[in-house]
């Protein structure tokens, strides 16, 4: 295994520095950066597979003339599972890239983007497997700032660049934070290393603690893109180029849920009272309806996916809270289905998100637009694309039998288990939350049959979609890899669920796959088979032996011998693509249903011919959704900065002896804190 890492990482520091050697040929640099990338992402596959299941962690250090600093690194089995969902979402990316980036303009760098790629790629595997807290500082900024870099690439955009703006304002606050949360731990022992975290010698008191934590939600919860910290992800994922996007989405957030992980249930020893469940479990709901509710209103298809991520990390989190819950009332076996849960959920959203930013790639490169309004009839033109988008869409809305079902089915269960909870309060939330995850599956259930009805059904609406083609094979490839991983991670839960059940076992001290798979693995039981159990395998085969039964019906009624083909009645005219439902007509009944959250806004523009102000000669009608945490929390403080930043430029004094007097003051106070 040592081997294995130290090649990996050599091959991703080859695919930084190797392609920007090569002179002037966009084609090698491009191939040469994304096989490298691919190279290691599969060394990352095999590394990360094998670790999850090893009996002892790999743990491997180095030391450092820097004081605090040790090139530590450690793969147990939580960093080899987020190893390995980083990897596989890589490895596919990295193949979608070798075509895609034919399609970008001429002015950006393939060798830049292709040394970019495989340093945030090294920089996300860092930190899962970083085993210090000073190491893990450093591969946490390196991913946040190349992660900036990749999101302004196309930099000469102002829209670009105020999403990368946002983005590094974002991030940064992240990072203070989670600043915080390492050195109120260093106090336990005087040292960054995660082994003293665990085994410290002094334990911080309770309020401590509660601030550790806390600082670690809000923290990773930046990164993450939890309500109210998501709004960088509406701006900065439709800047990146699609296949960074997929990355972004589909696993470097996810390096929050790993560090919320390692926090809670390592560092803390997973010792905590039971408000912080709560709070998580009230902000996954949160965050999981809110998400999928703006994402509904969205017809620009990179921000509706961006919208999502927000939704899933709530389904995430929702499943993450109720085992931290179950925790604080002594229920181990419902605390280790809970985290399952929560994973299973986590390497899924990572595999559909990443699958479906690819397909709005192959669209935005094939049509130039991100506007769904001006797509449609795109399946006859992308047939491979719009198959592999809707296996994405059928597995993010969990409609069976694809991954995404399996998962959020799993968070009901644990959900469901309200009855074991002694308090009143948690008997009432835990169905509470469990309703909000139905209504949150049953928008985006909608949400999806307008992005793929809108999109790849009925007419063109545009010359863009009319002329569109088909992408390339190496972007077919990596979509195809995806989608096939999707449906299998649906129908095989019975080889998921004992490989999860390694990850969370050193964390909960319970082992729960052998009382959760029967009958050979083919019938999942979360708790108890009386209250609810299911077999995807043969929910498939019912499925599939149904649609073969309806084909064999209509074959024998004639069916297919009385084909006739007749163009389409449209009540005497002509048919046109103005006449198809648009993606603002399709959750128009939606937006006045929650009309007091969205708070729309109309406007109506009429030129009036010049004969007659009695005829219009056009009409434009728009509708703005009021989003309620950039208007009523960050524009009012962002609003305040500049006044405070000038009331302080009083202390700019210009002078070195003053300069010198304030950091005379902070050391004195430093030491009386100190002391």
């Amino acid at each position: 295994m040592a081997i294995f890492l130290t090649v990996m990482l050599a091959v991703y520091a080859a695919g930084i520095v190797l392609p920007l050697t090569i002179p002037v040929r966009p084609t090698l640099q491009n191939l040469l950066a994304n096989s490298l990338a691919g190279v290691a992402a599969t060394l990352g596959i095999v590394l990360g597979a094998t670790g999850v299941v090893a009996p002892d962690p790999l743990t491997l250090t180095w030391s450092s003339s820097i004081p605090l600093l040790a090139f530590a690194v450690r793969l147990d089995a939580l960093a080899s599972f987020f190893l390995l969902t980083i990897s596989l979402v890589g490895l596919a990316a990295a193949i979608y890239a070798v075509g895609y980036l034919r399609h970008l303009p001429s002015r950006v760098s393939p060798a830049a983007l292709g040394a970019l790629f495989n340093a945030f790629l090294c920089a996300m595997t860092l930190v899962v497997i970083a085993d210090n807290g000073f190491l893990f500082l450093i591969a946490w900024e390196l991913m946040s700032l190349i992660s900036y870099l990749l999101v302004v690439t196309d930099h000469e955009d102002p829209d670009v660049r105020y999403a990368g703006f946002l983005y590094l304002i974002m991030a940064h606050i992240g990072t203070a934070f989670i600043v915080v949360m390492f050195l109120l731990l260093f106090q336990q022992g005087n040292t960054f290393s995660f082994e003293a975290f665990r085994h410290p010698e002094r334990v911080l008191p309770t309020s401590l603690q509660t601030v550790v934590f806390l600082a670690a939600l809000i923290g990773f919860g930046t990164k993450a893109g939890i309500v109210p910290l998501h709004v960088w992800l509406p701006y900065a994922h439709p800047a990146a180029p699609s296949h960074i996007s997929a990355l972004m989405s589909g696993v470097m957030i996810k390096t929050a849920i790993y560090g919320i992980l390692r926090v809670s249930f390592d560092f803390l020893g997973g010792q905590f009272p039971w408000w912080w469940g709560f709070l998580v479990l009230v902000i996954g709901a949160v965050s999981a309806v809110l998400g999928v509710m703006y994402a509904l209103m969205e017809h620009d298809l990179k921000r509706l996916l961006a919208y999502h991520s927000v939704e899933n990390i709530g389904i995430i989190l929702l499943g993450l809270g109720a085992g931290m819950l179950f925790h604080a009332y002594g229920l181990e076996d419902l605390v280790a289905l809970g985290l399952l849960a929560s994973l299973y959920h986590t390497v899924n959203h990572a595999l559909f998100k990443a699958l479906l930013f690819l397909g709005a790639g192959a669209l935005l490169s094939a049509t130039r637009t991100r506007n769904m309004e001006e797509y449609g009839g795109l399946l006859r033109r992308m047939p491979w694309t719009g198959a592999c988008f809707l296996v994405g869409a059928v597995s993010i809305s969990a409609l069976p039998p694809t991954n995404g079902f399996v998962s959020e089915w799993l968070v009901f269960q644990t959900l469901f288990q309200s009855g074991q909870v002694p308090s009143l309060l948690m008997k009432l939330m835990l169905p509470l939350a469990a309703a909000m995850l139905a209504l949150t599956g049953a928008l985006a259930l909608v949400c999806f049959a307008k992005a793929f009805g809108i999109s790849f059904l009925a007419l063109p609406r545009s010359s863009h979609a009319r002329h569109a083609e088909e992408v390339s094979w190496t972007m077919r490839i990596g979509m195809i890899i995806l989608a096939a991983t999707c449906v299998l991670l649906g129908l095989a839960p019975m080889v998921v669920v004992p490989l999860l059940d390694h990850v969370i076992q050193p964390m909960t001290g319970r082992s729960i796959a052998g009382q959760m798979l029967a009958l050979g693995g083919w019938t999942l039981i979360p708790v108890d088979a009386e209250f609810s159990s299911l077999s995807s395998p043969v929910l498939a085969m019912l499925i599939a032996g149904s649609a073969m039964m309806a084909l064999a019906l209509t074959a024998l009624a004639g069916g297919w011998r009385e084909k006739r083909y007749a163009r389409t009645w449209g009540c005497g005219l002509n048919l046109s693509p103005r006449m198809e439902y648009t993606a603002t007509a399709f959750v128009q009944p939606i937006k006045r249903v929650f009309g007091t959250i969205y708070q729309p806004t109309l406007k109506l523009e009429t030129e009036l011919m010049h004969e007659s102000q009695y005829f219009a000669k056009s009409r434009r009608f728009t509708v703005r959704i009021e989003p309620i945490f950039e208007t009523y929390l960050y524009l009012p403080v962002a609003a305040i900065m500049p006044a405070l930043a000038d009331r302080l430029r009083v202390i700019q004094a210009g002078s070195l002896h003053v300069y010198l007097a304030y950091i005379f003051v902070t050391l004195v106070l430093l030491l009386l804190i100190a002391l």
